[in-house]
């Protein structure tokens, strides 16, 4: 009798679920966003510059000796703990390695010249100043290769830096089948790095979208591709749901699933009854026992917590030290990379160029946007964001995911629930290494993906 009792319960439990899940997203549409709203600090003007300038990082002197200054002035850190490594996070004895790094041998009079071969631009848009990468193919005119318009979107911690070792791999033509290249526009997403920050409150992943849609309209591109990891994986589906007619195709390094009362019963009950949620041995073991994944939520989740909550107030101490900045980034490109490497003494960012990592470092600093850019957090979490219409409707343009192995647990990215979302899923590649750094960590995989998915989008609309 007590087995009996145990599955009326969960089948009453999964048809309510079932009929809530109905009734709140089957009939979901996402709206157009018609209201243009002025986001600078300066008021709205009575004609618009449309003005595209060009843009070279140039740091003064006076911001790199308080840089040094400060890096040669720290306070003497607290020493780990004994058999320690990032468990409790960043370790302070790699941090001063990291330090003597950064004070004595990292040139960023040679890093800003590397940075500044990317075409830069900046340009106005509904009241803020957008800085871009805008990096065009060099292709003969012969008409043989088509150029196709791809905007790609960072996330945090990371800014532009991440896609300077990809966006080659895209502008130049591919041999073989491929009768097409891309034009990739990159911009800082607004609060990060050189762009403009919103004055005022309310500027989420959708309204950022909008800005966005505007700046490829000012390019020429009226209908374009999209591709973003992390933030930039949001707001790629807040531009795929809002401006559908806009978006040929729209491809991601961290596919989400928007979770319904069932979804959370199939996977309490997939602890018995896997096939419910999962479809495959890999997923399985990323979800299950489900301890390790709420263990892993809980423990990984803390700075979003703080940054939705009291992004202004993490930022004063943020944006005042550069050593406390350095931890807080590179610790991500510890865990999220993969989330062993806390056990490492160096927590396995050996694996990366220590100059690429200090470059992106020093997108925060001298720009003074981590406050900004962490007030993305609030303003998703907002309940007049989570109101928006968008968030639980589905996507309808051809859809393309890269799936890592190493991405955080916590994106639950399971195919079931996947093409559910993804109405148009073309493609779900399991990839063989790699973590939330994509474009970083993985250029090569990365761009290989968003080839060949975005041509079977072409062949499909072709």
């Amino acid at each position: 009798m007590g087995k009996l009792k145990y599955y009326i319960a969960a089948l009453t439990i999964t048809v309510v679920a079932l009929v809530v899940y109905r009734k709140t997203t089957d009939n979901v549409k996402p709206e157009v966003m018609t209201e243009d709203v002025w986001w600078g600090r300066q008021s709205e003007p009575t004609s618009i510059d449309a003005k595209v300038r060009p843009f070279q990082i140039n740091i003064t002197d006076k911001v790199t000796k308080d840089l040094k200054n400060r890096l040669s002035n720290i306070r003497p850190l607290v020493k780990p703990l004994e058999n320690i490594n990032f468990e409790y996070g960043f370790n302070s004895d790699h941090l001063m390695k990291i330090i003597d790094h950064w004070l004595n041998r990292y040139d960023w009079t040679a890093r800003q010249a590397y940075l500044n071969t990317m075409p830069q631009y900046k340009t106005r848009v509904y009241g803020l100043d957008l800085h871009f990468i805008h990096a065009k193919p060099r292709i003969s005119s012969s008409g043989k290769i088509r150029t196709l318009p791809l905007l790609m979107l960072h996330g945090w911690p990371g800014s532009v830096v991440e896609f300077y070792k990809i966006i080659p791999m895209l502008t130049e033509p591919k041999s073989g089948d491929y009768d097409f290249v891309f034009e990739v526009i990159a911009p800082s997403l607004p609060g990060y790095g050189f762009s403009d920050a919103a004055v005022k409150p309310g500027m989420g992943p959708a309204q950022i979208g909008q800005v966005f849609v505007k700046l490829m309209e000012r390019l020429g591109h009226k209908k374009f591709y999209v591709h973003g990891g992390d933030w930039g994986a949001v707001i790629t589906d807040a531009i795929s749901k809002i401006f559908p007619d806009r978006v040929y195709g729209m491809h991601s390094n961290m596919c989400t699933a928007s979770l319904t009362l069932c979804d959370f019963t199939k996977l309490a009950f997939g602890t018995y009854w896997p096939s419910l949620i999962v479809s495959t041995e890999t997923e399985k073991s990323k979800i299950y026992p489900l301890s390790k994944l709420f263990s892993s939520f809980l423990e990984e989740s803390g700075y979003m917590h703080l940054q939705m909550t009291k992004p202004d107030t993490a930022g004063v101490a943020l944006n005042d030290s550069p050593v406390g900045l350095a931890a807080y980034i590179l610790e991500k490109f510890t865990t999220w990379t993969n989330a062993e490497w806390k056990h490492l003494p160096d927590g396995g960012l050996s694996k990366y160029n220590l100059d690429e990592l200090l470059d992106n470092v020093m997108i925060y600093w001298v720009t003074n946007s981590m406050t900004t850019s962490m007030r993305l957090y609030s303003e998703f979490a907002s309940k007049k964001y989570q109101s928006l219409p968008h968030i639980n409707a589905r996507v309808q343009v051809p859809a393309a995911c890269a799936l890592f192995p190493n991405e955080m647990p916590m994106a639950l990215q399971l195919k079931k629930l996947l093409q559910r979302k993804y109405i148009n899923l073309i493609s779900s590649t399991e990839m063989k290494e790699g973590g939330h750094f994509a474009a970083f960590e993985q250029p090569k995989l990365l761009s290989e993906d968003i080839w060949s998915s975005i041509f079977q989008m072409e062949t499909i609309k072709n």
